[in-house]
C-alpha cells in the first residue's frame, strides 16, 4: 500500500500525502483544477504541509511539459531555506540571547516602514562591499532583462539584496539533538522577485484572453514553450531564483560576522544547505524532459539535503532524500499554514503567543501573532506524513528568532 492517497479527477491524477494533516476542501479543488490542465505531465503531488495559495496551491509539485504556469510558482520567486552549523555548542552561549540577537538585526535589514522608501528600514541605505560585488554579476544578466521589459527597472534590486522581508521570513539561532549551534533563515527574491512574478502572470492572463482559453481558474493563466513569453519569463525567473540564492548567501554571511562580535571562537562546519522551495526548473522524470514547479515543496532526490522548518516555536528539520518518484523527487516545505493570517490575528491573544515562544528570545509583540506557532499545522504530523520521502538527519529547536 503507496504512503500517498490517489486523488482521481475527471482528466487528471493527484498523488497526496496528506495523511494525519488537514487538507482543506479549497485547497483540494485548486489541485484538482491544477491535475486538469492538459499538459500536467503524469500526475500533481501534493505535499504534507498543503494550504491555499493563489492560483496554484502551496505545498504542491506542478510537473508540465509544453508548458509553465507564473502563479504556480508564484511572486516570491526562489524562496527558499539555508541552514549552516557551526562549531559552537549551547555551553558557549551566554545565558541572555538578547545581544546577539540585536546584532542579527543591526547587521541584516528587516520588514518594512516605508514602501520603497529611502527610510525603510528593510532596504539598504548604503549598500555594504559584498551586496554591491555580488549585484555587479547578477545586474549585467538584469540588465537585459530591462531592455525587454522596462517595466522592471523600477524596483528594489541592488537594495533588497542581502535584506529579509516580512511575514513568515526570519533568522534564527538554533540548537541540534546534539546541543550543537545552527543558523537558519528563510528568504526570497524580495521586491525585485516579487515584480517579476507579478508581472508575467499578469502577462499570461492577457494572454490567455487574447487566446480565449478555457481555464478552470484565470490565475493558471500558461506560457506555452516555443512562444516568446515563455522564454522571456523563463530568462526572468531564472535571474531570480539566482537572486534569491545568493540573498541567503550575503544574509548568513552577515549573520555570523555579527555572532562573532559576541562569540569570537567559531567557524562553519561543511554542513551547509542552501535550497529553494519556490521555483521551477527543467528534470527528467517518467521517461521525459519535463518542467517541474515546486511551490512551497524542496527537491528531495536521493541523498540530497533539504530543510523543513516548523514555525518560531516549534521544531525544524535537516533532511536528507530517499529521492522518491512518485512525488518527483519533492518533500515539504515546512510545516503549512492551519490558519490565515486574518485569522490567527484575530483568534489568538498576545498572551497565548508569549506563551508559545516561551524561551526564545524573539520579538514579543501583536504585529508577529499572524506568525504564531498555532497559526501552523502540526511539524511531527507533517514529518510522519512524508517519512518516505525524506529521512531525519538532525533536529532543530530555536533559541533566537528574528523576524522582520
Amino acid at each position: 500500500m503507496p504512503d500517498y492517497e490517489v486523488i482521481n479527477v475527471d482528466g487528471g491524477l493527484v498523488k497526496s500525502w496528506t495523511r494525519g494533516v488537514i487538507f482543506e476542501s479549497k485547497a483540494r479543488q485548486q489541485v484538482e483544477n491544477v491535475a486538469r490542465l492538459p499538459f500536467i505531465h503524469k500526475h500533481v503531488a501534493i505535499m504534507p504541509d498543503v494550504h491555499w495559495g493563489l492560483g496554484a496551491t502551496i505545498g504542491s509539485v506542478i510537473p508540465t511539459k509544453g508548458a509553465v504556469i507564473p502563479a504556480a510558482v508564484g511572486v516570491d520567486i526562489g524562496c527558499g531555506m539555508m541552514a549552516v552549523k557551526t562549531t559552537l555548542t549551547a555551553a558557549k552561549l551566554p545565558d541572555n540571547l538578547r545581544g546577539i540577537r540585536n546584532a542579527i538585526e543591526e547587521s541584516v535589514p528587516h520588514g518594512r516602514t516605508h514602501y520603497r522608501s529611502a527610510n525603510d528600514k528593510g532596504s539598504w541605505h548604503v549598500p555594504p562591499a559584498e551586496v554591491t560585488q555580488t549585484w555587479t554579476r547578477l545586474s549585467q544578466r538584469f540588465d537585459r532583462l530591462k531592455a525587454k521589459h522596462p517595466v522592471l527597472a523600477k524596483t528594489n534590486n541592488l537594495m533588497h539584496l542581502g535584506t529579509l522581508g516580512t511575514g513568515n521570513h526570519f533568522i534564527e539561532v538554533c540548537l541540534d539533538e546534539s546541543d550543537a549551534v545552527w543558523v537558519m533563515l528563510h528568504s526570497g527574491s524580495r521586491g525585485v522577485g516579487n515584480k517579476i512574478g507579478t508581472y508575467f502572470i499578469e502577462m499570461a492572463k492577457k494572454d490567455m484572453r487574447q487566446w480565449f482559453a478555457n481555464l478552470p481558474d484565470k490565475n493558471l493563466a500558461y506560457f506555452p514553450e516555443g512562444t516568446k513569453h515563455f522564454d522571456d519569463y523563463m530568462e526572468a525567473v531564472e535571474w531570480a531564483q539566482e537572486y534569491a540564492l545568493e540573498n541567503r548567501k550575503i544574509m548568513m554571511h552577515r549573520t555570523l560576522e555579527a555572532m562573532e562580535d559576541y562569540l569570537p571562537d567559531f567557524s562553519i562546519s561543511d554542513q551547509v544547505v542552501n535550497c529553494h522551495h519556490n521555483y521551477v526548473t527543467r528534470e527528467y522524470h517518467f521517461g521525459a524532459n519535463i518542467l517541474v514547479t515546486r511551490k512551497g515543496a524542496v527537491r528531495a532526490r536521493k541523498g540530497e539535503m533539504g530543510i523543513i522548518p516548523g514555525s518560531m516555536g516549534a521544531r525544524s528539520y535537516i533532511v536528507r532524500g530517499r529521492g522518491n518518484p512518485d512525488s518527483f523527487c519533492s518533500c515539504s516545505h515546512g510545516a503549512g499554514r492551519a490558519m490565515s493570517r486574518r485569522e490567527a490575528l484575530r483568534k489568538v491573544t498576545l498572551q497565548e503567543h508569549m506563551q508559545a515562544v516561551k524561551g526564545v528570545e524573539c520579538r514579543l509583540d501583536a504585529d508577529v501573532i499572524d506568525e504564531t506557532p498555532s497559526a501552523y499545522k502540526d511539524i511531527e504530523s507533517v514529518m510522519a506524513a512524508q517519512s518516505d520521502l525524506v529521512e531525519i538527519v538532525h533536529t532543530l529547536k530555536q533559541v533566537i528568532c528574528v523576524k522582520g
